[in-house]
């Protein structure tokens, strides 16, 4: 029992590290906070699969510069830090997602992309256990971080 509080304790800690790590990332401006470019995962809670929108470059740089590259990574953690696996990039709307690339040092454009994880742990075909995850997206150094919830 000690350790389910334990864990419990634990969850929400992180939970609260990282809501403070998205205020931060995010910046402040006087009309409040920017948006970040890492969505929430969808469905969320999930099983066995989910989708992670986010988008590469702000509306002024991509004005000015639209062929420029950014280096973007997208990786899942567990609670204790762990690497757990890396999505693959959707190749496009409504498509399937066999095929594409693992969002890792991948150079992108500006422009609105679908990350797809099939639930399942880096290079194995063994589903993750149920509880929270953390997802990282990296674009050219700069961080952003969502948790995300598996429910079996």
């Amino acid at each position: 029992m000690k350790l389910r509080w334990a864990a419990l304790v634990l969850v929400l800690a992180l939970s609260a590290v990282v809501s403070e790590l998205d205020a931060q990332q995010a910046g402040r401006t006087g009309s409040g906070r920017q948006a970040s470019p890492l969505g929430q995962n969808y469905p969320n809670p999930f099983n066995p699969e989910t989708t992670i929108p986010f988008a590469v470059g702000d509306s002024a740089s991509c004005a000015s510069n639209p062929g420029h590259r950014y280096r973007v990574s997208l990786r899942i953690y567990n609670v204790l830090a762990q690497l757990v696996a890396i999505p693959i990039l959707q190749a496009g709307t409504g498509s399937s997602p066999a095929g594409s690339m693992p969002v890792v040092n991948a150079e992108l454009t500006c422009g609105s992309y679908t990350a797809y994880w099939d639930g399942k742990y880096l290079n194995t075909s063994r589903e993750v256990a149920s509880g929270v995850y953390i997802y990282q997206l990296a674009i050219d150094g700069r961080v952003f971080t969502r948790k995300m919830l598996v429910a079996k």
